[in-house]
C-alpha cells in the first residue's frame, strides 16, 4: 500500500470509530472507575497505539455519558497527586453497553454479508 492510501484507511476507520466513542468508553468503564487519561490510556493501550482519541472527544463523551445518566463523576483523594475526577459505569450505562455492542454485532454481521466478508470475519473470531 502507499502513503495516500494509508491515510484513507487510518481515515475512514477513525470516521467509523468515532460514532462509538460512546460504547468504546463505557467499555473501559466496565473494568472500573478510571480518571481521564486513564480511560484514554486503556483505549490507546487496547489497540496496540493504533487508535487514540482526542482529548476534547474523550471530554465531551464524558460529558454526555453524564447527562445521560450511563456515567457518574467523583472526585479522586489527593493522595496521588493531583486531585483527579473519576468516572464509574451506572446500570443504565450497562445496558446502553450491552444494547450498543448488539447493535454494533448486528451491524458488523450485515456489513460483512454485503461485502462477503462474512467467512473471513468468522474465521478470524474462531482463533
Amino acid at each position: 500500500m502507499n502513503k495516500n492510501s494509508d491515510a484513507i484507511d487510518d481515515a475512514f476507520a477513525a470516521d467509523l470509530l468515532r460514532g462509538h466513542t460512546d460504547t468504546i468508553v463505557l467499555g473501559v468503564l466496565q473494568r472500573g472507575d478510571a480518571y481521564g487519561f486513564e480511560i484514554y490510556k486503556g483505549i490507546r493501550d487496547a489497540t496496540g497505539g493504533a487508535y487514540e482519541i482526542k482529548e476534547a472527544t474523550l471530554y465531551a463523551s464524558y460529558r454526555r455519558l453524564t447527562r445521560d445518566g450511563h456515567a457518574e463523576a467523583y472526585w479522586g483523594d489527593e493522595s496521588q497527586g493531583g486531585r483527579r475526577k473519576y468516572y464509574r459505569i451506572t446500570d443504565a450505562g450497562r445496558a446502553a453497553f450491552r444494547q450498543n455492542v448488539a447493535a454494533w454485532v448486528a451491524t458488523r454481521t450485515i456489513i460483512d454479508s454485503l461485502l462477503g466478508t462474512a467467512d473471513a470475519t468468522a474465521k478470524g473470531s474462531a482463533r
